[in-house]
């Protein structure tokens, strides 16, 4: 009987989510990860035994016994990790995050949320309506949501279970949707995938998987082929068209108002509470999945006016009339493309530069133009050095491809990510936005400091 569950990769993001989950059950809880971090220390606090060498020596014994023993990995875990091979040349239950959560799947109405983007906070969007409606939910999200400062929500009460579907390695082919959106299909991980029909086939085969009373929401216009089994209910959605989408939009004064469109009627003065573009299309998504959970109209209206947002999500870390400064996670073209003009929508006649930090050498290599094209509709680029993650250097392949391929005219500069305090310094500009995936991250709280000093 299994009682102790081992995380190897325990400071993910999505890992994490899980750990809090199993803490939560009674289960002993330990883990490894590469390095400290605040989230790490959280669980810690929390219960969760972690260590930061790759040691198999430091794994407690409780943890040694294959017959009590579940063993959850991150796919981002090198798949010679002294302690990863330890669990599976000695016969332990060895499994993916991702299947872990399919389990929760099977055993709960999972409402799922897949695409290239926009995952994270049309989630989290989901699952805070949910949580404040009378339905309730469980939720393990890919950020840490401002109005509640986790990436986990439980409920007893809740048969529902809101969950980030990841297509990075497939992972989200172990999941069994009770209902889903997908948001966007721009081809992405083409170090998995290698083709873009290979990842388009991906998602293909993820609407298979809803289950047969379920539904599936998709974005309109996606190019992709969806092939639900019998039953599943199909819905369209964008911000301006289909069966849910946003109608008589209002933005000025910082604020922004639009009615909700849904099948069976309108939700009127739907009031976004963190006011930029791109979360009128992320909140429509959101508000469809809580409204065939069984949301109604007035509990979708305050759950979107109180979201505050999800760290690294177009967050604001500064904002005076002298500057404004947000961190984004956003790490594709698209993504970026988004941030920008959402950026722009705000703050029409300001100087607007970027610290970007590239994300993987193979994302660079397949998309450094349009990584270029996003960043040249901003005024300034400071370019930082790639971040490779789980990625050996690819000779050629540096942020000189994007550098040399942004328009003519624009300001740009080529950094090393120590500079960017400099930047924060004495950099030219009225809004500064930092954008990327990787360790750039860890710079934002002393670039706000400087920056609110300005």
């Amino acid at each position: 009987m299994i009682n102790s569950i081992y995380f190897v990769g325990a400071g993910g993001i999505g890992m994490s989510a899980l750990v809090r989950y199993f803490l939560s059950q009674g289960y002993n809880v330990g883990g490894y990860d590469k390095t400290p971090s605040e989230l790490t220390e959280k669980l810690i606090a929390e219960g969760a035994s972690i260590h930061y060498a790759e040691d198999v020596n430091l794994i407690p014994d409780c943890f040694k016994d294959k017959e009590t023993t579940l063993v959850v990995y991150t796919p981002a875990i090198p798949s010679d990790h002294k302690e990863l091979t330890f669990f599976r040349d000695n016969g332990f239950d060895v499994q993916k995050r991702a299947q872990v959560l399919g389990f929760l799947t099977k055993e709960h109405k999972g409402l799922c949320v897949a695409g290239t983007h926009g995952k994270t906070t049309t989630s989290s969007m989901a699952a805070h309506i949910l949580h404040q409606s009378h339905v309730k939910c469980n939720a393990f999200l890919g950020g840490i949501t401002k109005n509640y400062g986790t990436n986990y929500l439980l409920s007893k009460d809740s048969d529902y279970v809101v969950i980030e579907a990841d297509e990075f390695d497939r992972s989200f082919h172990w999941l069994r949707p009770y209902a889903t959106v997908i948001t966007a299909t721009d081809p992405d991980h083409l170090d998995i995938y290698g083709t873009k029909e290979a990842y388009l086939e991906s998602f293909r085969k993820y609407t298979t998987l809803i289950r047969e009373d379920g539904a599936l929401v998709i974005h309109k216009g996606l190019e992709m082929k969806a092939e639900p089994q019998a039953g599943v209910r199909v819905f369209e959605y964008s911000r301006d068209e289909g069966d849910f989408h946003a109608e008589n939009v209002r933005i000025g004064g910082g604020e922004i108002f639009f009615d909700f469109v849904h099948p069976d009627g309108v939700v009127k003065d739907i009031q976004l509470g963190v006011p930029v573009s791109i979360n009128i299309e992320n909140s429509v998504a959101a508000m469809a999945l809580a409204k065939l959970a069984g949301a109604d109209d007035d509990e979708l209206r305050e759950g979107i006016r109180t979201f505050q947002g999800v760290d690294r999500r177009f967050d604001f870390k500064v904002k005076n009339d002298r500057v404004v400064f947000l961190s984004d996670y956003a790490h594709h073209p698209n993504e970026i493309a988004q941030s920008v003009r959402s950026i722009r929508e705000l703050y029409v006649d300001k100087k607007i530069a970027a610290v970007f930090q590239p994300h993987l050498y193979t994302r660079t290599r397949d998309f450094y133009k349009e990584f270029a094209d996003a960043l040249s509709q901003l005024d300034v680029v400071y370019l930082c050095d790639i971040y490779p993650a789980r990625e050996l250097p690819i000779p050629g392949v540096t942020s000189q491809l994007i550098y040399d391929n942004l328009r003519h005219g624009i300001e740009k500069y080529l950094i090393k990510k120590d500079d960017v305090l400099s930047v924060a310094e004495k950099g030219d500009f009225d809004v500064l936005i930092s954008l990327g995936a990787g360790d750039i991250e860890n710079y934002v709280p002393r670039m706000a400091e400087i920056l609110g000093r300005r």
